[in-house]
This record gives structure tokens, C-alpha cells and sequence, in this order.
């Protein structure tokens, strides 16, 4: 069994049909998680103009349900991992299975200010590596100053005319070597002591309101993007007290994707992991599929 129907998912599943495994793959909402809302994938290889990620969503669920993965749409709500036979409630059924794959995600954290999820794909992003390419040569914002923060910046920086580096701190809390590059990137701002009060925007994202903290002033900032870099929220919730989770609350299993309890196995951006793209959480995919089969094997 896969709980999780995204990219993860449903690579895990593809290799598990394939290999000649019984396999059932649990989605409460749409295929794709992530990728399903996002407007144009321009860095999964294959697609040479791109590929909405819907379209490349419901094509993993053909592929894999074209060897016999079955897909149920149903909501997990409890579980026991424990032992040799797992065991998966749903609110109106209970399956059983000898192992099951993780494959839930993350969800990035938002601002929490209005209209903001409405203009996600219209100027409002959270992966700077996904849809930075959508703003050559414009001006953008970066909201964060961890470590993803001042990647997504530098990152933005070789492809935009200005990036924002916007704080709400005095200081970046990302290693020195990296707050150096970034400081010597010439066409990058730090707006510092400051949050987002406000998104301005006609049909799309025209720019941003922000107020320092200290003294109460509001800046205007015309830009066409804004990318959200304040943390990922590991959809875990329902697998504490089972599986090991790091202090963030991913799924603490190494790249063989193996967790602590035997026959369980954890795929995709959920993964205690350094980069979460669709690209990694299918790779994640065919190797929780190739570990559950040699589980099985054994």
C-alpha cells in the first residue's frame, strides 16, 4: 500500500506493478499533491516545452495503473505499522497490507495573507528553482532568511534584473559563506526587520507592501514575483508515535528510504532530505518500491 498519490507515489507505484507486486496507492484529494496545482513543469526531463502538472500528474497515474497499480480515493485516518501486516482505516474500509510506502509530502508554509493562495501561479511561488525561469530579467522578492532563503535568492539573482531579500530579523540565518555570496551579488536588496502587510495585484502580482517592525513604516515594492521561503509544513501528523521524525517533523530515513519500523518505507518530500523536487521525490519513489521488494523477497 502508497499513501500519497504525487510524484512519490506514484513512481513507487509504477515499480511495485511492474515488479509483480499486488499494489494499491490511497489519494483523498487529486493526483499530483504539489504538482497538480502547478501551472507549467519546466524542469522534470522529457518535457523539452514543458508540461502542466496536472497533465504530468494524471500521466504517472496512467503509468502506473496501466500495469495494475489500483488507485483508491479514500482518506487514511488511522493506522498500526507494527508487525508483519499493516494495517490502513479509512472511514468506510480497512486494508491490509505486508508493506507500505510514506509518500504524503509537504506543503510549503504560507504567508497567511488574503488572496495569497488565489495568485499562487500568478506571481505568488514557493520553489524559486520550479518557476524562477518564469521571471527572466524582471524584479522579484524572496520572503525568508534561512537557509532555502538565501538559495532561492542567489538563485533568482543570475536570472533577474533585482531580487528583494525581505526579514524579519536584522541579520540572514543561513551559513556565512552563503549570506557572503549572496551579499556579493550586485543586484540584491535586504529589506530587513520587515514583513509582507500586503500583496498588491491586478490580475497578477504587481508588488508588495512592508512594514519594519520596529518603527511601523510601509514600503511599497514593485515586483512581479514574490517567492515564499518561511518553511515546509511534512504532511506527518498521522505516523507520530509510529515512525522516527526529525525536529521538524519529516520522516527520518536515509536514501534507501527505509525507516525504523520494518516494511515501511518513506518516499518524497515527507523524507528528511536537502533538495524536494518532483524529480527527487520520483526517484525516492522507484527506490522505496525496489526496497519493499526486497523486503518482500526476504
Amino acid at each position: 500500500m502508497i499513501i500519497g498519490g504525487g510524484p512519490a507515489g506514484y513512481t513507487a507505484a509504477l515499480y511495485g506493478a511492474r515488479a509483480g507486486l499486488t499494489v494499491g496507492l490511497m489519494e483523498k484529494l487529486a493526483p499530483g499533491g504539489q504538482m497538480g496545482t502547478t501551472d507549467m513543469v519546466d524542469n522534470y526531463p522529457g518535457f523539452p516545452e514543458g508540461i502542466n502538472g496536472f497533465e504530468l500528474a494524471m500521466k504517472m497515474k496512467a503509468g502506473a495503473e496501466r500495469f495494475g497499480a489500483r488507485t483508491i480515493s479514500a482518506e487514511v485516518t488511522g493506522l498500526e505499522l507494527s508487525g508483519d501486516i499493516k494495517t490502513l482505516q479509512t472511514p468506510k474500509e480497512v486494508y491490509k497490507a505486508r508493506t507500505v510506502i510514506l509518500a504524503t509530502g509537504a506543503q510549503p508554509r504560507e504567508l497567511g495573507l488574503p488572496r495569497e493562495r488565489e495568485l499562487r501561479g500568478k506571481g505568488v511561488s514557493y520553489c524559486a528553482t520550479c518557476d524562477g525561469m518564469f521571471y527572466r530579467g524582471k524584479t522579484v522578492a524572496v520572503v525568508g532568511g534561512g537557509n532555502t532563503a538565501v538559495a532561492d535568492a542567489l538563485y533568482l539573482s543570475r536570472l533577474c534584473e533585482k531580487v528583494y531579500v525581505i526579514h524579519r530579523r536584522d541579520k540572514l540565518r543561513a551559513p556565512q559563506i552563503q549570506q557572503q555570496n549572496l551579499e556579493m551579488a550586485g543586484n540584491v536588496e535586504f529589506v530587513w526587520d520587515s514583513i509582507v502587510k500586503e500583496l498588491r495585484f491586478e490580475e497578477r502580482l504587481t508588488g508588495l507592501v512592508t512594514e519594519d517592525k520596529n518603527t511601523g513604516e510601509c514600503r511599497e515594492l514593485s515586483c512581479a514575483g514574490v517567492f515564499v521561503a518561511v518553511g515546509q509544513v511534512p504532511e506527518t501528523e498521522l505516523f507520530k508515535g509510529q515512525v522516527q521524525l526529525d525536529e521538524a517533523g519529516y520522516v527520518s530515513a536515509g536514501e534507501d528510504c527505509r525507516t525504523n519500523i520494518p516494511g515501511v518505507f518513506a518516499a518524497g518530500d515527507l523524507r528528511a532530505k536537502t533538495l524536494r523536487q518532483i524529480v527527487t521525490a520520483a526517484a525516492d519513489g522507484a527506490v522505496a518500491a525496489t526496497a519493499a521488494q526486497e523486503y518482500l523477497d526476504k
